[in-house]
C-alpha cells in the first residue's frame, strides 16, 4: 500500500521531531475513527511498537481491544493474523504441522498462523499451559520449531494478546515466565459517557466487514520497512545516567522495599526482574521519541512504570486482604523514590 504522505515518513526517518509528532497524531487519528475513547491504549500500543515489545491487554469483553490491534496492523501495512485461544487449542494450531507426502515419502512443513508480523492472541488466558509454551518460544527467540525444522519469524513479529480478568469463568492465569516476556500489560477500562455516545455515530461499529472496508479505502500510513527504521531511530534517544539510576531504583524497590525505606515487604511476594529495568528504558525511549524529544525525562519513566511492571510483581495474600493491587503498590513506590 502506498503512504498517503510519503514526505512525512521520510522526515521522521531523517530525525525530525515535529514530523514524529505529526506522524503519531495522524496514526492515532486514523485509529480513533474506529476505536473511540481509548486514546491511552492506542498511544501505548504505538510505544510498544517502536520499542519492539509484545503487549498484553486486559479488559472485560466489548472494550475494542481486538479492534484496536486489527486497525493498527492495517494502518501500518503489516501482515496480520488472529487466533482465538480456547481450552481445546493445541500447539500445532499455532505453529503448524508436518504433512506426509506419499509420493516422495517425505514430510512437508505447513506453517501455522503464528508465522506473521502482527499476531493477535485473542483471550490468551483461555488456553492451557502447553499452548502458552508454544507461544513462548516465538516471543523469546523470534522463531518456531515444527518437527525438526526451525522457522525464523519476520523481524516485525509482534504479539498482542488480549485477556479477560482472571476472575471471569473459564480463564487461567498465565505463567510468570511468559508474563515477563510481555513488554507491557495494559489495563483497559470503560470509556467515559461522551465517548460511548460517540460510538453510536459510527456506522455498523460491531461489524468486522466495516473494518475491512475502512482499511481498504485508506492507504497505510507507514510501510514495514519504515516501522523498523523508526525502531532504530528510537534506540538513539539519549538516557542520562541519573535517569538510569532512577529506573534501577524503581525496579529494585519492588524486590527490596526495606532498603528504600518502604514498609511494603509484607505486601510483595515477588519483585520485578532485571528484564523490567531494560523494558522500562526501552519504553521510555519510545515515549520520548513520540513526544518530539531525543532524550528521556523522568515523566517518560513515571508515565509507563505501571504498564511495564504491573504484571512483573506478585502481591501477597496480605495485600489482597487489604484490597491492594499491584498498581497501588507501584504508586507508593513512585511517590517515594526521589525524582532526579
Amino acid at each position: 500500500m502506498a503512504n498517503d504522505d510519503p514526505s512525512l515518513a521520510d522526515r521522521m526517518m531523517d530525525g525530525s521531531a515535529t514530523a514524529a509528532q505529526e506522524g503519531l497524531e495522524r496514526l492515532i487519528g486514523r485509529l480513533e475513527h474506529l476505536v473511540v475513547g481509548q486514546r491511552g491504549l492506542l498511544e501505548r500500543l504505538i510505544v510498544a511498537l517502536l520499542a519492539g515489545g509484545h503487549v498484553l491487554i486486559e479488559g472485560v469483553p466489548g472494550l475494542a481491544k481486538t479492534r484496536a490491534v486489527r486497525t493498527l496492523a492495517r494502518a501500518l501495512d503489516l501482515p496480520f493474523r488472529r487466533i482465538q485461544f480456547t481450552p481445546d487449542l493445541l500447539p500445532a494450531d499455532l505453529t503448524g504441522t508436518q504433512i506426509y507426502r506419499p509420493a516422495t515419502g517425505t514430510f512437508d512443513v505447513r506453517p501455522g498462523p503464528i508465522v506473521t508480523s502482527v499476531l493477535l492472541a485473542d483471550e490468551i488466558n483461555r488456553a492451557p499451559a502447553k499452548v502458552q509454551s508454544a507461544l513462548l518460544e516465538a516471543m523469546q527467540e523470534g522463531q518456531i520449531t515444527v518437527g525438526d525444522e526451525t522457522i525464523v519469524l519476520p523481524e516485525t513479529f509482534w504479539v498482542l494478546a488480549t485477556q479477560n480478568p482472571i476472575e471471569h469463568e473459564g480463564t487461567y492465569p498465565l505463567p510468570e515466565a511468559q508474563l515477563d516476556r510481555f513488554l507491557m500489560k495494559l489495563v483497559v477500562s470503560y470509556p467515559d459517557r461522551a465517548a460511548e455516545l460517540a460510538m453510536l455515530e459510527l456506522p455498523d461499529v460491531a461489524e468486522a466487514s466495516h473494518v475491512e472496508s475502512w482499511s481498504g479505502d485508506e492507504p497505510a500510513l507507514f510501510s514495514p520497512a519504515q516501522v523498523l527504521a523508526f525502531r532504530k531511530r528510537t534506540e538513539s534517544v539519549r538516557v542520562a545516567p541519573a535517569i538510569k539510576e532512577y529506573v534501577v531504583d524503581l525496579v529494585r524497590a519492588t524486590r527490596d522495599p526495606a532498603a528504600y525505606g518502604l514498609g511494603l515487604a509484607p505486601l510483595l511476594e515477588l519483585g520485578a526482574s532485571p528484564r523490567a529495568t531494560i523494558a522500562l528504558i526501552r519504553a521510555a525511549r519510545a515515549h520520548a521519541f513520540l513526544s518530539c524529544r531525543d532524550y528521556v525525562t523522568p515523566h517518560d519513566v513515571k508515565t509507563l512504570a505501571r504498564d511495564i511492571m504491573r504484571h512483573r510483581i506478585l502481591v501477597s495474600y496480605e495485600a489482597d486482604a487489604e484490597g491492594l493491587s499491584s498498581d497501588d503498590i507501584l504508586g507508593r513506590i513512585l511517590d517515594h523514590i526521589p525524582v532526579p
